[in-house]
């Protein structure tokens, strides 16, 4: 299949004015695969606030919900195959975006709907816990796909995960057909994951840990597999590709010594990436029962 024949996708997420996350990490991403974009920014920031003073741009919560309605009106919504959403600003935009998906999926039920629930890390909550609560409760019901860190898991789920088949049990428990959860416990020293569940498949891929990376690969991350399983990809292979795809930009940005992901430099990364990843299958949680 043709990446053009995957269709249009629909990015919901930060912009910022500087730097490689959000809708710009998706978006660049999408695009140098060959997909037509939608981009819709939730909030506009100057750059990561990781980096300093960020004054935080917003939009009205009516305003949002207005715009939402004129994408499900657009004449153009039936070339739309899959939208991914990632940080919002605030609640009530994780409702609006839930009430358009579940309008596309009216007209196409095959919609392919990536929930990136952009909501914490190893410290915590870094969003309002009522916007956490909404994509856990008006999103993630509806996720084709979901894309948690551990931690965000570990919070969605309501359970510490120690280890994998911790991780792998929250992701049954939490009820989406397909989930890939980054920051997985590693198999390999020096090493982190990802872990992908789904109804037949337990997989991790696995790289070597870099330190104090620059942000956005979990945005990079869900658009490139979002992009290969659209175009008709194995999970396994789109697994494999993606995870080379974000170490392979990753390990190019800290080597050149940059604070950001350096994607423009490196987009032959995302289409084409060299890097080894170490692929496991894992035992399924309903293989284990069985016994």
């Amino acid at each position: 299949m043709s990446q053009n024949a995957a269709g249009a996708v629909i990015v919901i997420s930060s912009h910022v004015v500087r730097g490689s996350v959000g809708n710009r990490a998706a978006v660049f991403a999408l695009e140098t695969l060959g997909h037509q974009v939608w981009a819709l920014p939730t909030i506009v920031l100057p750059w990561h606030p990781g980096h300093g003073r960020s004054t935080r741009l917003t939009f009205a919560e009516a305003d949002f919900d207005t715009a939402v309605d004129d994408l499900i009106r657009a004449p153009w919504i039936g070339e739309v195959k899959a939208v991914l959403s990632g940080y919002f600003g605030n609640a009530a935009q994780a409702r609006s975006v839930a009430r358009l998906v579940a309008a596309l999926r009216d007209r196409n039920p095959d919609l392919f709907y990536v929930c990136d629930p952009v909501m914490g890390d190893l410290g915590g909550l870094y969003v309002p816990e009522a916007t956490a609560e909404a994509i856990r409760d008006h999103l993630i019901p509806l996720a084709s796909l979901a894309t948690p860190n551990r931690y965000e898991l570990a919070w969605l789920s309501g359970a510490p995960l120690e280890s994998n088949t911790d991780i792998m049990e929250a992701a049954l428990a939490l009820g989406p057909s397909r989930m890939l959860v980054t920051s997985a416990v590693p198999m390999m020293s020096g090493g982190t994951g990802n872990l992908y569940l789904s109804g037949r498949h337990a997989l991790l891929a696995e790289h070597r840990l870099i330190e104090n990376p620059p942000n956005g690969l979990g945005d990079l991350l869900a658009a490139l597999f979002l992009s290969r399983l659209q175009t008709g990809m194995d999970d396994e292979r789109a697994l494999q590709l993606a995870t080379a795809s974000v170490y392979e930009v990753l390990a190019r940005a800290v080597k050149r010594g940059s604070d950001e992901l350096t994607l423009a430099s490196d987009a032959s990364s995302l289409s084409t990436p060299m890097a080894m990843v170490q692929m496991r299958h894992l035992m399924h949680p309903a293989q284990r029962r069985k016994r």
